[in-house]
């Protein structure tokens, strides 16, 4: 299937400059959704994974149905103050200051095989930071996947010796 199709591009968004990949409109139709879902799934199933870990916010419409898929549980890696237990932080740079992403301190299992999912991969500086907090915890990321990638913004180079995949390149 043809997802880059489903894909709306805005110019300008959310400022000059910028072309956002807006993926609600792959989400309002189902049977791209279900395909998108069920093709990343099919990359990380012969890992044998524990668990999903997927980044505030759109990392949670895709990873938590891969979880499902996938028959695995799904881990929230949330902003500061969203999560009720308690939390271990990662502080990372943006290009101006800074940003926090907590996880659960039990959420990982030392050892745990980890799948990381997000819709798209810029700059790789969330997801990086993700997985920081993934083996923080003890845990082995086994694979990172996503819907996009920005090929022209080499965040993949911020995921040097990570098996990483993306259904749509730009």
């Amino acid at each position: 299937m043809d997802l880059d199709k489903y894909i709306r591009v805005i110019e300008d968004f959310p400022k000059e400059g910028i072309s956002f990949k807006d993926v609600t409109t792959l989400l309002k139709e189902g049977e791209a959704y279900r395909y998108a879902i069920k093709a990343i799934a099919d990359k990380i199933r012969p890992l044998d994974v524990d668990v999903i870990v997927g980044p505030e916010a759109r990392g949670f419409i895709f990873g938590a149905p891969v979880a499902y898929e996938l028959g695995v549980g799904f881990v929230p890696v949330r902003k500061p103050g969203k999560l009720p237990g308690e939390t271990v932080r990662y502080e990372y740079q943006l290009e101006y200051g800074t940003d926090i992403l907590e996880i659960h301190k039990d959420a990982i299992k030392p050892g745990a095989r980890v799948a990381m999912v997000d819709d798209l991969l810029a700059t790789g500086g969330t997801i990086q930071s993700a997985v920081k907090l993934v083996e923080s915890l003890g845990g082995a990321v086994v694979h990172i996947g996503f819907l996009i990638e920005l090929g022209f913004l080499n965040g993949r180079d911020r995921l040097d010796g990570y098996d990483v995949s993306a259904l749509i390149q730009y």
